[in-house]
């Protein structure tokens, strides 16, 4: 095919529009067994808190019994709250985190 053959081709292409993921709001709930250092400790590791925010998480959910860990997509939170379960139960506590869909 030569460059003129080539213009008189059009090309149509179908533009998909991208839709935004979910996203879900994560809770850390207090319970009055698992140490408040352990729980900072998985806010840092599992959830990349720094010190600071960790401990205002971990304070907040002891004083008012819940308190938002963060805003997520579905696989970062379900997979964050596994691996709270995981590191909870290996020391025998029952640290507990949930998730809930929200609107954006």
């Amino acid at each position: 095919m030569d460059k003129h053959e080539l213009d008189d081709i059009v090309i149509t292409q179908k533009k998909e529009k991208l839709q935004r993921p979910k996203m879900y709001r994560v809770y850390l709930h207090n319970d009055d067994y698992t140490l408040q250092e352990f729980v900072e400790f998985v806010l840092q590791e599992v959830f990349f808190k720094s010190y600071e925010e960790a401990r205002k998480i971990m304070l907040e959910a002891h004083m008012k019994g819940i308190s938002i860990v963060g805003i997520y997509t579905y696989e970062v939170a379900n997979d964050g709250i596994q691996q709270v379960e995981i590191y909870a139960e290996k020391l025998g506590y029952p640290l507990l985190c949930t998730m809930e869909e929200i609107d954006i």
